[in-house]
């Protein structure tokens, strides 16, 4: 089957061929009633634009890139990636964007990657999660001068937009309220610890420890996994002097610790109280439910896809280049309660 071309939306519309370009490529030099002719003959013979030729000719591909540094397997499992993912795609979507996303096996993968897509043309900007302390990827990106926009910050992001949120004052906020009921000994089952929002928890959670008089807060470092997530439980929970409260990365180790007191023979809450850095379904639909730290998780996405539109459209000179959304606040469950005496 043949596929429709310019000349054939002029001969439709009765036009000649540069008209029909000129509106078909949003440029001036045809009437508004011609327009709609125009644009309207295209529609009715099923024309699309040639997306190679458009961008050969100083054209946007309409494609934002998103290099993913982590095993393709965690993903699915990890529903704070997902609802971000879910946020973006819903700005992207409306002026029609495409989101392409690609798995790299490591710091080096990605910096490849981000060479190609500039040099290719391939997309108009990019997307950088899961940053790291002196990340490669933001002096790269500042000299290839591609349009980019950072999932955290504040620091460490160089002259690069980023959206972020403040992860001390929820862990404050969370170690406060685990104090308040008791608490003198708190586990934390992190992340990977080479991410810098990791590392950031870590040292906020010994402050709040510090703060509060805690005799302790011990840190186990995993993938994200619920399968890493149950061994770190076991490990901490297996200490002649064990944690009465720990807190989770995310709610999938939260939901497997859950499992692992259990199986351990621990009440939740009463010999063990349990909070999710990052609230899901999973912690609102078990039982006990879990207490965890809620935020809008595809809101925050929303806010990325946003700057990174304005971020392309005003060629890299948007006046807002720090972006902070709101906290994650606490919702108090089931999971917590006052240790046993």
């Amino acid at each position: 089957m043949k596929r429709p071309t310019i000349s054939d939306v002029a001969q439709r519309a009765g036009v000649s061929i540069s008209a029909a370009s000129f509106a078909l490529n949003g440029r001036p030099g045809v009437s508004d009633r011609t327009r709609q002719r125009i644009l309207a003959a295209a529609t009715e013979i099923g024309w699309h634009r040639n997306s190679a030729a458009h961008v050969l000719s100083g054209g946007t591909t309409n494609v934002i890139g998103m290099a993913i540094p982590r095993p393709a397997t965690t993903l699915g499992v990890e529903p704070f990636f997902m609802e971000l993912v879910s946020g973006i795609e819903s700005v992207l979507a409306t002026p029609g964007y495409a989101l392409m996303m690609q798995v790299v096996a490591d710091a080096d993968a990605e910096l490849k990657v981000y060479r190609s897509w500039w040099g290719e043309r391939r997309v108009d900007g990019v997307i950088v999660v899961d940053l790291q302390g002196d990340d490669p990827r933001v002096g790269l990106l500042e000299q290839l001068k591609l349009p980019s926009v950072v999932v955290g910050g504040p620091a460490d992001v160089g002259s690069l937009p980023h959206v972020w949120a403040d992860d001390a004052a929820a862990a404050a906020e969370t170690v406060g309220y685990l104090a308040a009921l008791g608490h003198r000994r708190i586990g934390r089952i992190a992340g990977l610890p080479g991410l810098l929002h990791t590392r950031r928890r870590d040292e906020a959670f010994r402050d709040a420890a510090t703060t509060c008089g805690l005799e302790r807060i011990d840190v186990v470092h995993t993938d994200y996994t619920g399968l890493q997530g149950a061994q770190a439980t076991r490990k901490l929970l297996s200490s002649p002097d064990r944690p009465t409260a720990i807190l989770y990365d995310n709610s999938i180790m939260a939901v497997a610790g859950m499992s692992v007191a259990d199986e351990m023979r621990l009440s939740v809450p009463a010999d063990l109280s349990i909070v999710a850095w990052d609230d899901s379904q999973l912690c609102q639909v078990i039982r006990p439910a879990i207490t965890a730290l809620a935020r809008d998780v595809a809101a925050y996405g929303a806010r990325v896809a946003r700057l990174m539109l304005d971020l392309v459209a005003l060629d890299g000179e948007v006046e807002q280049r720090s972006v902070e959304v709101p906290a994650p606040r606490l919702v108090p469950r089931s999971s917590t309660a006052p240790p046993r005496r």
